[in-house]
Order: structure tokens, then C-alpha cells, then sequence
């Protein structure tokens, strides 16, 4: 007997109830091998160091913006704005696949083991391979990710200065945090949007939840993306990926799953996803997609019991936990506590003045919640004409949200401090 299965199923999803998958195609992308992957990466990389429940996925989120964007494309509707069946189809596509992208603990792959591939190049390469896969079904959705759709309000609704998927990581990452400074009104910011000229804008009487959503984001970076606890952990696993890659050309045979082994021993550049490379996009895509945060932590389970003295002790102190000591401060850290703490680190751990680099760093890090070189949020007058947030807000006279804030952040051994 035939059997048809049923594609339209609801979700209950933890911030916004019962959510609804839009599409069979959608179902399908879902259902996928690469997009089930999402399900064992965490949306927040090693936050839960800090924040014992930040804990929930990218798969999550990509479901959480799907939903927003298709919130987001009814409510145009509703305002006349013509979108077709097969626009709303590729913009709800998009979305969905906007972080397939991703590798395990956020951006620590992008850091340490490839160069010059970013999260989006990876997304944009695995759509393109899942279009070959789902027979061309996928072309539209791959020209609205790129940003080469005539109509540009399409990929601003995916990575504009409010896109759908800001609004979803705030409010998540706020929700399963606790940090209730982060909560944004979706709802509400989505009922102002509208559309003139092709380009997104926000309807006047939306511009203080706007402001609340650009002051959200301001004080999510700084208590939650960039605390300094978060930056410690996430430096120490770059750094020991760092040295499992320098070990690993070197040709120390380490303990790696397949998929990150591949990373490990072969150097893998921007040239490989054109054909110009030593891999093929065919080969990198299919040992990315079967790489997660399994990998990482099971790796370097083993790598806390290698012989080489550097990987073992970064290992382990991710393991346990046991992080390294950080300071936060507005101004550059000197050369001369610098040069200190590397010559302490050198006596008391019994390494390599060159290998203390891996303990004993520092770098910067800065935030700006309104990006005035992206394309700018227009605010639609109740007299029909548009001006720019910055002439309209109030918050923008005292440059709360358009001055880029930069700090400086130091690392050294727990077992050094005097």
C-alpha cells in the first residue's frame, strides 16, 4: 500500500511555542544528513562554562529564525508587499541553511585548523552542493544568501543590521542564559517591518522597540559573547587545535576522528572551494559535514595524555575546566608584563620559552551595536518618506550605539600569579 507521510509537522520550540515547518522542500532540507549535524553543535561554543544552561543548538536556532522569517514575510504580505510563492519558498531556504555552515564550537575551526574560509563561505558552498542533490530546487534561495537578488530586502531579512537572525540568537541565547538583558521583542519588531523601494525598513512607531533591540545586542556581547571567562575558554581551544595542527605537519600521529583528521593533516585554504585547491568543494563538503563538537572533545580526551608536554596540559585544562586566568581592561597589556609572565611560565612549567606563547597572550576585542558601514536601518515616516536611524533616535546623540567599544584581554596560568 502506498504510504504518504505527513511533512507539515509542529515543533514545540522552548521561546516561541508551537512552530509550524512551512514547506514538504523545508521538511526534506530538515531531514537531512548536513542539517541533522546542527543538532550536535552548540549555538554558544563553550558559554557553558560560564552560563551552565547555555546548552541549546544550532539547530535550534536556524528552526527559531525559520520561524521569524516566516512570521517576518506574512506580515509584509499582509502590508501588500508582492512576494511570490517561489521568493517566500528560497527566503524561508535561506534562512534555515544561513549557519549549515558552522563547525563545532562556533568559530574555533575558522581560527585554528582552515584559513580564510569563514562560516558563510562553508554555508554557501554546502547550499550549493545540496541544490545539486534536490535537482536545482535551491537557486533562488542560493542567490537571496549571496546578496545578488534584485530584491534586496530578501537577504536583509537573513544578514542585515536586523535581520531574522539576530532577532532569534538574542532572544535564545538570552532565554537559556538567563541574562534577561538580552531579551528582545521579536513580535513586535516584526510587526514594523516594511518595504519600500526594495529595500527593508521600519515603520515609525517601532523605533523604541528598534532602540531596545540595538541596546540588547550591545549588552548580550559584553555580559554573555565577549565576557571574559567565554573569551578564555574559546582561546584555550583554539589553542590547543593550534598545536594538534602544528604536531600534526609536523607528522606526529595523533588520535583524531576521521572527519577532524582530515583538518589536522592537510592544509586547507579559500583555494580549495574552487577546483584550484589540492581537495575538490566535493571533498572538503563531505568531511565537514561529518564533523561536530563530538570530535573536538573526544579528541582531545585523548590528546590530555599525548607526550608532547604543550597539547597535553591545554587539553586537559579544557577537559577539567581549569582555564586559564584572564584580565579585561581598556588599555593594551605592556610588553613588559607580557615578557614577565612568559619568563614565570617558562620556570614554573619547565617549557620552551617559544612554546609559551600558548599560555601567555593577549589580543583585542570590540563590539559596535549599529554598523554605520552596513546597509543603514531606514525608519519609515508616518508622512511617507524614510530617514536614516541615526537623524531619528535620540540614542544616537550620546554614541551608546554607534561608537565601537574595544578592550583588551590577557591570558596566563592559574599557578603563575604571584
Amino acid at each position: 500500500m502506498a504510504f504518504s507521510k505527513n511533512k507539515r509537522k509542529i515543533i514545540n520550540d522552548p521561546v516561541y511555542g508551537f512552530i509550524s515547518i512551512p514547506g514538504d522542500l523545508i521538511y526534506d532540507i530538515i531531514e537531512h544528513p548536513w542539517f541533522q549535524r546542527l543538532r550536535n553543535i552548540k549555538q554558544l561554543g563553550l558559554t557553558s562554562f560560564v552560563y551552565p544552561g547555555a546548552n541549546h543548538s544550532r539547530f535550534q536556532h536556524c528552526l527559531g529564525a525559520l520561524h521569524l522569517m516566516d512570521t517576518a514575510l506574512k506580515t509584509l504580505k499582509d502590508k501588500k508587499v508582492n512576494i511570490s510563492q517561489s521568493e517566500e519558498e528560497a527566503s524561508l531556504i535561506a534562512i534555515l541553511l544561513h549557519d549549515i555552515g558552522h563547525g563545532p564550537f562556533s568559530h574555533a575551526l575558522e581560527t585554528s585548523l582552515i584559513k580564510g574560509i569563514t562560516h558563510e563561505d562553508l554555508s554557501l558552498l554546502l547550499m550549493e552542493k545540496l541544490n545539486e542533490s534536490f535537482k536545482g530546487k535551491l537557486d533562488l534561495a542560493a542567490e537571496i544568501f549571496r546578496g545578488s537578488y534584485s530584491r534586496k530586502f530578501f537577504h536583509e531579512l537573513i544578514a542585515g543590521q536586523v535581520d531574522m537572525d539576530r532577532l532569534d540568537y538574542l532572544r535564545r541565547d538570552s532565554f537559556f542564559t538567563g541574562v534577561i538583558e538580552g531579551s528582545v521583542g521579536s513580535d513586535r519588531i516584526i510587526r514594523m517591518l516594511n518595504v519600500v523601494n526594495d529595500s527593508l525598513v521600519i515603520d515609525e512607531k517601532g523605533i523604541y522597540s528598534l532602540e531596545k533591540f540595538l541596546i540588547a545586542r550591545r549588552l548580550m556581547y559584553w555580559q554573555v559573547y565577549m565576557h571574559k571567562t567565554v573569551l578564555s575558554s574559546e582561546s584555550l581551544l583554539a589553542n590547543v587545535l593550534k598545536r594538534a595542527k602544528e604536531l600534526a605537519m609536523k607528522g606526529t600521529d595523533l588520535f583524531a576522528t576521521p572527519a577532524l583528521r582530515f583538518f589536522l593533516y592537510n592544509n586547507i585554504g579559500r583555494e580549495d572551494l574552487s577546483d584550484n585547491g589540492v581537495f575538490t568543494p566535493g571533498i572538503i563538503a563531505s568531511n565537514f559535514t561529518r564533523l561536530d563538537d563530538s570530535d573536538i572533545l573526544a579528541s582531545a580526551k585523548y590528546w590530555a595524555d599525548n607526550s608532547d608536554p604543550v597539547l597535553a596540559d591545554l587539553s586537559a585544562r579544557l577537559i577539567s575546566r581549569n582555564l586559564l586566568s584572564v584580565e579585561l581592561q581598556n588599555e593594551p597589556f605592556s610588553a613588559e608584563r607580557l615578557n614577565l609572565l612568559r619568563d614565570r611560565t617558562e620556570k614554573i612549567m619547565g617549557i620552551r620559552r617559544e612554546m609559551t606563547d600558548y599560555f601567555v597572550y593577549t589580543t583585542s576585542i570590540s563590539n559596535l551595536a549599529y554598523a554605520p558601514d552596513s546597509p543603514v536601518v531606514r525608519i519609515l515616516l508616518k508622512n511617507g518618506t524614510t530617514a536614516d536611524i541615526k537623524s531619528v533616535s535620540d540614542m544616537f546623540d550620546h554614541r551608546v550605539l554607534s561608537e565601537r567599544v574595544t578592550k583588551y584581554f590577557l591570558c596566563y596560568p592559574k599557578e603563575i600569579r604571584q
